[in-house]
């Protein structure tokens, strides 16, 4: 909206013009949410704690985390209203691809946020069934990726026809198209297969990030990461001249989605003020879920769908450790990881949980810097 209001006062005030350069109104997303952050985040944790919505420990976790229990959960409220509000403020609404990632982001969180109450009423770490919980995800999935897949083609082609000197040759029509890091151009079309697997990345990406919300400062410390790393590539998949030069798939409009990302960065960075060891509130399924949600939609809307393993190496390595420790069990009866996901593992073989945190978010570091590198390494 500030967008709007700001920036065509740039005729009669030069220093108003700054407003259309997507790199200020990421760093001013960037900002508005942390604000938003510090100042709601004390409210809303007392808020919590005196309706008592407190999260719940699983008896068969570590023994250290019992004495979390209390401690007041569905803080992800917070994280989407401090994404929510600065992305309204900064970023160019006509711009259909963040109408899409507000969508998928805010559904999700709806979707956690039922899970998140059930626990609470049935005061039991078990809220949606995982039928209910698939189920709406992939609904959600779905209209998403119809919308990325149609809409943005609308206005694409008057994009191109205004940029003929582009010389890419992964500026295309066709939506359905992948590509892959190290390689230069597109190797694979899926056709009617990539809504399918459009679904299956979010839905994926989306639980990944659940399954990583087990210790304080862990989730939204490797979110914060991703984010940042995003920032850089939806920009970059925005711009055709940056895209040119790194021969990567050039999505008009998708730069945009640059001030999402700074929203994100802001609102992660605020909420890990509060959500740091010891935490004074957690994020809940309302948080992870529509944070990774987000990560997935994003990833697939600059065409980076693969990419996405390397920039949540973290979640994906998260997530494996679940998936092995169940098929071994039930193929073998035997357990590969003393417990999963991976980060309990080392917390039941002697890290302190601090210790976990840190050296996981420098794993997520290192993957995200391995990421950026495919950039060029094409």
């Amino acid at each position: 909206m500030l967008y709007y209001l700001l920036y065509p006062l740039r005729e009669y005030v030069f220093g108003f013009n700054v407003f259309r350069y997507i790199t200020f109104r990421t760093a001013m997303a960037a900002i508005t949410a942390m604000l938003i952050s510090f100042i709601l985040g004390p409210w809303l944790i007392k808020r919590m704690s005196q309706i008592k919505l407190g999260q719940f420990i699983r008896e068969e976790g570590p023994q250290s985390h019992h004495q979390k229990a209390g401690t007041p959960t569905m803080g992800g409220i917070l994280i989407l209203v401090a994404i929510l509000v600065p992305t309204l403020l900064w970023a160019d609404l006509s711009n259909p691809y963040i109408w899409i990632v507000l969508f998928v982001t805010f559904a999700y969180g709806a979707i956690g946020f039922v899970d998140d109450y059930r626990k609470l009423i049935k005061k039991r770490n078990l809220g949606l069934t995982a039928k209910e919980k698939f189920t709406m995800q992939f609904a959600v999935a779905l209209v998403a990726g119809l919308a990325i897949v149609y809409l943005p083609q609308l206005n694409a082609e008057a994009v191109r026809l205004t940029l003929p000197t582009i010389t890419t040759d992964v500026a295309t029509d066709d939506p359905t198209r992948l590509t892959l890091p190290f390689v230069s151009g597109w190797l694979i079309t899926l056709g009617i297969l990539y809504i399918p697997f459009l679904m299956v990345v979010i839905v994926g990406a989306s639980n990944a990030v659940n399954l990583t919300d087990g210790l304080d400062g862990l989730a939204i410390g490797s979110t914060l990461v991703a984010a940042a790393t995003y920032t850089i590539l939806t920009y970059a998949a925005g711009n055709f001249r940056v895209a040119d030069y790194l021969r990567i798939a050039w999505v008009p409009g998708s730069g945009e989605l640059a001030v999402f990302c700074g929203a994100m960065v802001g609102a992660s960075l605020g909420f890990l003020w509060f959500n740091a060891h010891p935490a004074q509130i957690f994020m809940g399924d309302v948080g992870s879920l529509a944070l990774g949600g987000a990560i997935g939609c994003l990833a697939v809307m600059i065409k980076q769908e693969i990419l996405l393993l390397f920039v949540g190496g973290l979640f994906v390595v998260e997530a494996l450790s679940v998936i092995i420790q169940v098929i071994s069990f039930k193929l073998t009866g035997r357990r590969v990881f003393r417990m999963a996901p991976l980060h309990h593992h080392f917390e039941l073989s002697g890290w302190n949980e601090t210790q976990v945190v840190v050296r996981f978010w420098i794993i997520a570091v290192i993957f995200a810097l391995l990421s950026l590198s495919t950039l060029k390494l094409r």
